[in-house]
């Protein structure tokens, strides 16, 4: 197919000569993914699978399935937001005046 390239033998990855500006992935049939790729075949009798569409819906169930930190991180704000406002953020005062006469220098 690409022998006008100098390439022989096996079959190559071709994708230099396909130009994009979007990442390419590679999947391999594993037999669980095989199996699960054989039961959607056969549910799709015969059309074409759609690889991007499974990626968009499994990203989308996985995505359902792992934590959501958003309410940690809400209730974290909120705990800083009182010791803000009620002056209870501990703070090394000698440091601080350190820092105020000698610069912020890092190691």
């Amino acid at each position: 197919m690409l022998r006008h390239l100098g390439w022989q033998g096996a079959a190559r990855c071709y994708t230099c000569v396909v130009p994009t500006s979007h990442p390419r992935h590679t999947i391999t049939e594993t037999p669980p993914v095989r199996e699960a790729l054989d039961d959607l075949r056969a549910r799709l009798a015969g059309q074409r699978i759609d690889f991007a569409e499974l990626v968009v819906l499994g990203a989308g169930v996985k995505v359902r399935q792992l934590p959501d930190d958003a309410a940690a991180a809400q209730e974290a704000a909120g705990r800083l937001a009182t010791m803000v406002r009620g002056r209870a953020i501990p703070v090394d005062v000698e440091a601080a005046e350190e820092v105020k006469h000698r610069g912020l220098i890092a190691d």
